[in-house]
């Protein structure tokens, strides 16, 4: 039987892919709520469904590589979509007047993703 810590036959755990996937719901639900009266919210908005959605798309993809340059690939294209989501929050926060109450959860999060992907892109690189 497979292990329970290994996502789908794949090189990263279940936990971990269902965290990015856990956060990208939590992108589509503040999504819903955004006040789309204003183009400059509409448009970081749909910067960060798209940002925060392709981390987990990343994450899976990173699951299935059948190579350890192929898994740093992905996982670098994960960083860079977690990256980029944090901005999209931070902005819509800081410059589009929402409330940190919805941002900081998410904020958090995606400052916790880049941590993880950075330490398993860095493991790759450089085994013990």
């Amino acid at each position: 039987m497979e292990s329970k810590e290994k996502a789908r036959g794949g090189r990263l755990t279940e936990e971990f892919c269902g965290r990015t996937k856990r956060f990208a719901s939590s992108v589509i639900r503040l999504f819903i709520q955004l006040p789309k009266a204003r183009e400059e919210v509409r448009t970081l908005g749909k910067q960060l469904l798209r940002s925060g959605t392709s981390v987990a798309a990343h994450v899976r993809e990173a699951s299935r590589a059948r190579s350890a340059e192929e898994f740093v690939s992905k996982l670098g294209g994960a960083l860079q979509e977690a990256d980029e989501s944090a901005l999209w929050i931070e902005l819509l926060r800081e410059d589009c007047g929402m409330d940190p109450s919805l941002t900081q959860p998410l904020e958090v999060e995606a400052s916790e993703l880049i941590a993880i992907i950075t330490s398993m892109i860095t493991r790759t690189r450089n085994p013990r």
